[in-house]
Parts: structure tokens; sequence; C-alpha cells
């Protein structure tokens, strides 16, 4: 009978931790769901409220917290540039503040932490598709390095703590991830398109639309997350987790017009700065250490998306807040 373990999971009422949420309770752990609410939503978490083994904490990472836990899953941080944008300096004290509150925890508790780093971390890269030992080609003082710097920063901590202190870490490093509870005002390109092909909008394209992603699920994420969570000691990261399948954002243009039966026409706005041109992973490392890969095809994942949002009552969700991050293909 596997070890019950009680779980931390910060930013745990997002679209990626709401989901990680889900699938540790579904196996009889005690989880405590942490967050400020800053990009999240209540209501990504409302039906496991009545759970007798999940707990709802309100709490802000960059600030400490003492709590007994067997591992720590360390997801707080907003994750798209129309969010990271509107506070930057904010967003790069969670990154790094929340991972030194999250790293002492574990310290003190002799508990396992793992960290949601990013493909950001790569920057626009000049390796292509990228492999852990990149170094990435990151612009520190642009509009993004808020998120990107803050990332390496918090990779940083977690190897030193690692070396220093013998905390048992994790770091992960996460490529484009789409599904149920995306935020409809993320400003993502995925939530982007679904929205103004429901609405029958014109289709806003950065660029000539040429720049790639590779698009994972995210049930197939959450199931490398906990993988990586699980594995051996001996292999501690970073890995890459994403799907490798990579696309045009112009053909995911077409895909999400061809499944949504929209009317919507393509147009072409000016890229954004540092918006890189290239992002796919090799997952050679997740497939040898974890047995790992996607098994979700992006037909199959955007048809469960769109049917997400079409469902949404959208006066419910607070529309963006202002910055200068629109277009960002992320």
């Amino acid at each position: 009978m596997p070890t019950l373990k009680r779980i931390l999971v910060t930013g745990g009422a997002g679209f990626i931790g709401s989901h990680l949420c889900e699938r540790l309770l579904s196996e009889n752990h005690d989880v405590i769901c942490l967050d400020n609410f800053f990009t999240s939503q209540k209501s990504n978490i409302a039906h496991l409220l009545s759970r007798p083994n999940f707990e709802l904490i309100r709490h802000d990472i960059t600030h400490p917290i003492w709590l007994e836990v067997d591992e720590i899953y360390n997801m707080a941080c907003p994750a798209s540039p129309v969010h990271y944008q509107f506070n930057p300096i904010k967003t790069i004290k969670t990154s790094v503040m929340g991972a030194i509150n999250v790293l002492g925890c574990a310290k003190r508790t002799r508990g396992k932490v793992l960290q949601a780093s990013t493909s950001e971390v790569y920057g626009d890269p000049t390796v292509h598709p990228q492999t852990e030992n990149y170094r990435g080609n990151v612009n520190p003082i642009g509009p993004r390095a808020c998120y990107d710097e803050g990332k390496r920063c918090a990779e940083t901590l977690f190897f030193d703590y690692h070396r220093a202190n013998q905390v048992n870490v994790r770091v992960i490093r996460i490529f484009n991830t789409y599904g149920p509870r995306m935020h409809p005002y993320d400003g993502r390109v995925v939530s982007n398109f679904i929205l103004q092909a429901l609405r029958g909008e014109d289709i806003t394209l950065y660029g000539d639309g040429d720049q790639t992603r590779s698009f994972c699920y995210v049930d197939d994420l959450v199931e490398g997350i906990i993988r990586m969570m699980n594995g051996p000691d001996t292999f501690v990261g970073p890995v890459n987790l994403g799907n490798p399948d990579e696309f045009t954002i112009a053909q995911l243009a077409q895909k999400v017009i061809e499944l949504t039966n929209s009317s919507s026409k393509l147009v072409y706005m000016p890229l954004p700065a540092d918006d890189p041109m290239q992002r796919q992973p090799d997952i050679t490392l997740a497939k040898k250490h974890l047995g790992w890969e996607p098994t979700i095809a992006l037909r199959e994942g955007l048809q469960k998306t769109i049917e997400y949002f079409d469902s949404l009552d959208l006066s419910q969700y607070r529309k963006p807040t202002p910055h200068t991050a629109h277009g960002a293909a992320s």
C-alpha cells in the first residue's frame, strides 16, 4: 500500500496547481493548498473544499510559513506576461523569496521540495531543441526578466540548498502547458486564440506567426511532475517537461479556428520585446529517468480546452490589469 503523505502545494489554486492538488487528493494524500489568489481563482479548487484531506490557506509565499509537511510542490508565481509584468518587482520576489521560504521549510522538516521552473530560463534560445545543459540566452534587463531571471535565481537557490544543506530537491522546467482552468484573460496564446475564435473576433498574431511553441496538455504535465517528485534521489534535475511536438503560432491559430468552426480571420501585429522565436523541449532525460512522455495530442487537448472556455461565465473573471505584454506568444 502506498505511503500517504502530507503535501504542500504553493500556488495550488492556479491553473497547474489545482490539477496537481486534484491528482494528489485522488491518491488519498493530505493536501494543503496555499495561494494568495493574485492570478488564480477560488473556483479552480471549489470542488475540493469539502474533501476531508484538503486544506486551503490564503497566504503570500514571499512571507515565511511554518508547516509540518513531507513534500512541497512550489508552483507559486505569475506565469504569463500579462500578469508577471503588471508588478515585476513582486514577480521576482515571489520566485526568489518564495524559493527561500519553501527551502527553509523543507530543511527544517527534512522534507522533499520540488521547484516549478520554466522553459523561459532558456530565453530566446540559440540551441534548438533546448536541452537541460543549455545555459540560455536571456536579457537580464528586459521586460520579461522579472520572470526569467527570477526563475533562474530560484534554481540557483535550490541547488545551493541541496549542496550546502543536503535538502532533498527536485527542479523541473515547464514548457507551454494548456488545458481547462487556464485564466481566460492570462494573455497566453492558447487562451487568447480560443476566446477570439469563440467570439468570432479576428485572431491576433504577433510577428509573422512563424515563431514556434510546443504545447503540453495539463494532465500529461501533472503526471511528469509527480513522477519527478517520486523519482530517485539521485536525479534531482533540472528536467524538461513539455511536449516535443512543435507548431508555429499560425498553425495553432488555424487549428483553433477549425475546432471552433469560427469565422475568425488572422491579423498581424508587431512582435513584443524579447519574445522567443523558438521553444521546443528535448525530453530525453525525462524519458530516461522518469519513463515519461506526453500522450495527449494537440487536437485532443484543444478540444477539451475549447469545451471548458465555451462553458465559462466570463463576468466572473477579472479582465487584464494595465500592462505592456500583449502579444507575447507564451
